[in-house]
């Protein structure tokens, strides 16, 4: 809906719009947020509200509309500005943008507690909250970001959370929250058990047997596991893919059988992992992954790659469980766990794996909870209805 104080113009046209606030980049690595999100556009226009880029000469919105159906919403803002003026500019673009829209329905999307600062006077027919990540346990979190997450859920009309652990973490702080975790593009990633695929350049003459890890490379990682199996098997190569974002560059680990080729593109993934004998989760176990729920894990298992991962507790309910894992937690574990893998035949493991991924789907995660929005909204409707009112009206101060 409208924020309170804007009329809808005469003649303009109404629309079901959801306008969602990430403190991740659309065209950064495409994870969660961007699998949700284009299968929400075949329901509503989609608004993905980034972070702000500086630099510009003027406050201004730049708009990239994906293949998809998304509209990618990026502030363009002088470089030098105060944090106040940054919110301010920021509640400005938001006002103006859906005063064009003039929104039929509005669903306001959060990932960032932070993006309250300049979208608390916003009233929707809906608030969800996708607590995709434990954002105050990463590196560099702000420090209102606690302050801000309870307002968040105080206004959260339905919260879904990344993983059963930040589920049992926080089912108790608020009355309407589902864990919806992480799920797979099975038919993406299968493509990479297709025999005769190509071999990337970059990875042509890097010789068998490859272990592989694919994803963002930060203080999530443990290094030095990385760096102990390295040394353990030097007649592995270990091949690492991502961006570095948080952590120096110069901290990776510097060995002849270790790979660092950066970011891939995600329709180029299948055919690196077509060429991995085993997928590697070296994932430190600190404050930053204790709640993660990896991505990866369903999305190694549906390209055919035997995983080794650290203890990560999503990874280990239900994937360590059921035996569609090994489970490491030192380098001398994933040596001896990867060498099961290499000198095995797999066909038991993937039959059992199979029938797992076959209840997932990004599909059925959104089909899930678009049914619990709409629960929600018409939840909100009778309240409305039973207040003799036409809206809710809620104004508070940004």
């Amino acid at each position: 809906m409208l924020p309170s104080g804007l009329s809808s113009v005469p003649g303009s046209v109404s629309s079901d719009v959801l306008l969602c606030f990430s403190h991740l980049r659309w065209n950064f690595v495409l994870q969660r947020p961007q699998h949700l999100l284009t299968r929400a556009a075949k329901d509503y226009r989609v608004f993905f509200f980034e972070e702000p880029r500086y630099g510009g000469r003027v406050i201004r919105l730049v708009r990239t509309k994906t293949p998809q159906g998304v509209t990618v919403l990026t502030p363009e803002l002088p470089e030098g500005m105060r944090p106040t003026d940054v919110t301010r500019a920021q509640r400005r673009l938001v006002v103006q943008l859906l005063a064009e829209l003039q929104p039929q329905r509005l669903v306001l999307w959060y990932y960032t507690p932070m993006a309250l600062t300049f979208s608390r006077h916003l009233v929707g027919d809906a608030c969800v909250y996708d607590n995709m990540d434990e954002l105050s346990a990463f590196k560099g979190a702000h420090p209102r970001l606690l302050a801000l997450e309870r307002e968040l859920f105080r206004r959260a009309d339905v919260v879904f959370t990344g993983g059963h652990s930040l589920y049992e973490a926080k089912r108790d702080r608020h009355r309407n929250i589902y864990p919806f975790p992480s799920s797979v593009d099975v038919p993406h990633f299968a493509a990479a058990r297709e025999a005769g695929r190509p071999t990337p350049m970059d990875q042509a003459d890097i010789r068998p047997p490859r272990l592989g890890f694919f994803g963002v490379i930060d203080e999530r990682m443990d290094l030095d596991l990385v760096t102990r199996l390295a040394d353990l098997r030097p007649d592995w190569n270990l091949v690492m893919i991502g961006p570095v974002v948080k952590i120096d560059p110069a901290s990776l680990p510097q060995r002849p059988n270790i790979h660092w080729l950066g970011q891939k593109h995600y329709a180029e993934l299948p055919d690196y992992l077509a060429g991995w004998d085993v997928g590697l989760m070296p994932f430190a176990i600190n404050e930053s992954t204790r709640f993660i729920s990896p991505t990866k894990t369903p999305e190694f298992l549906a390209a055919g790659v035997p995983v080794v991962s650290t203890p990560i507790r999503d990874v280990v309910r239900p994937y360590g469980e059921k035996g569609l894992v090994a489970i490491a937690s030192d380098a001398e574990g994933f040596a001896a766990a990867a060498a099961r893998y290499l000198n095995g035949p797999q066909k038991t493991l993937f039959a059992a794996v199979d029938r797992h991924l076959s209840q997932l789907s990004w599909d059925r995660t959104w089909t899930g909870m678009s049914k619990l929005i709409d629960s929600a909204i018409a939840h909100n409707t009778r309240l409305v209805a039973s207040a003799g009112d036409d809206r809710l009206v809620e104004q508070t101060n940004a």
